[in-house]
């Protein structure tokens, strides 16, 4: 029988689709900021809204979503008002979700065992209202990420900075992390609470070993969020294995894949002239006194971070002055 045939497969597939290329879309700007474990954090979180919607009867995906960015919004404003640190945040993410979620399941009658599901992901339990869910809020999350991504890479990549141009930098803040909350809410019934973070972060590690520049790697990422996604469902209907842990394999056997292709292109790259990536490009009013005239330099996206090339070499932002590279 073809897999097309049964209508369940037809959901898993598209719902996987969709979390596939949602959740790299979202990890671009997670991986640029350095909070990699963010979506393990709002996992957390999701098991809270999902034991809490156990315990009031209601759906579980929506209850998930609105707890979820209500967690992720609290926390990033006690880091920007500097009553939390980052590892604190994700500290209190981490263990009041998981203890409240398991609290509210038992208090529900349903026990621990009942949230498996959502932890590992159960694509073959996606219904037509979980579809829907899904479907709102994938086209909010792409539409953000892409209509969006000047300011959100800029805030990204030297939030100091683009602060001093005027840009909102704790409204874009809040605007990552809600993003983050929903891809990790709505992805539990197809990668699963537990593995989503690795969706959203290992297409973008992949893509950064085959292009240069951010607006070329969030796309390549998300193309192999969405072959990784479906592939992975495709193999684990014939293999009769867990969804969301076959769609993280198969991703993590593409990251290895394209190693020496990376390795490849870097000595290349080291052999030819220092391309220019296809950054935004920022204006800086006071540059390092090695940075000699003030004007415009293009963003290179270099490793973990950002530099800005000015007469053929690299300066990277320190504190406030640059240091090349």
């Amino acid at each position: 029988m073809s897999i097309l045939a049964l209508d369940f497969m037809v959901r898993a597939l598209v719902a996987g689709a969709m979390t596939g290329v949602m959740a790299p879309a979202v990890g671009s700007y997670i991986v640029q900021r350095r909070l990699s474990l963010l979506g393990d954090g709002l996992g957390h979180v999701a098991i809270a809204g999902v034991g809490l919607a156990l315990m009031t009867g209601q759906a579980p995906v929506p209850v998930a979503v609105v707890v979820c960015v209500a967690g992720a919004l609290i926390i990033e404003l006690l880091r920007q008002s500097g009553r939390a640190s980052g590892d604190v945040g994700l500290a209190i993410l981490f263990y009041g979700g998981l203890a409240s979620g398991v609290l509210m399941a038992g208090l529900a009658g349903r026990g621990a065992g009942m949230l498996s599901q959502f932890l590992f992901g159960s694509l073959t339990s996606v219904d037509d209202a979980d579809l829907i869910v899904v479907a709102v809020m994938a086209v909010l999350v792409l539409v953000t990420a892409i209509g969006l991504s000047p300011q959100l890479f800029a805030v990204c990549a030297d939030e100091d900075y683009a602060h001093t141009q005027g840009l909102p930098t704790r409204i874009l803040n809040l605007v990552i992390v809600a993003m983050a909350a929903v891809t990790v809410a709505v992805s539990m019934r197809t990668v699963g609470l537990m593995l989503v973070s690795a969706l959203m972060v290992i297409p973008v590690a992949t893509s950064n070993n085959l292009v240069q520049g951010f607006r070329r790697s969030l796309g390549t990422s998300m193309l192999i969020g969405l072959i990784c996604a479906v592939a992975g469902v495709v193999i684990s209907y014939y293999l009769d294995s867990a969804s969301g842990a076959t769609i993280v394999v198969l991703a993590i056997v593409i990251f290895v894949a394209t190693l020496p292709v990376s390795t490849m292109l870097e000595r290349r790259r080291r052999a030819r002239p220092l391309p220019v990536a296809d950054e935004p490009v920022f204006e800086r009013a006071e540059p390092h006194e090695s940075m000699a005239e003030a004007g415009r330099h293009q963003a290179v996206l270099h490793g973990d971070h950002v530099d800005y090339l000015h007469d053929g070499h690299r300066h990277a932002p320190h504190g406030d002055h640059f240091d090349e590279h």
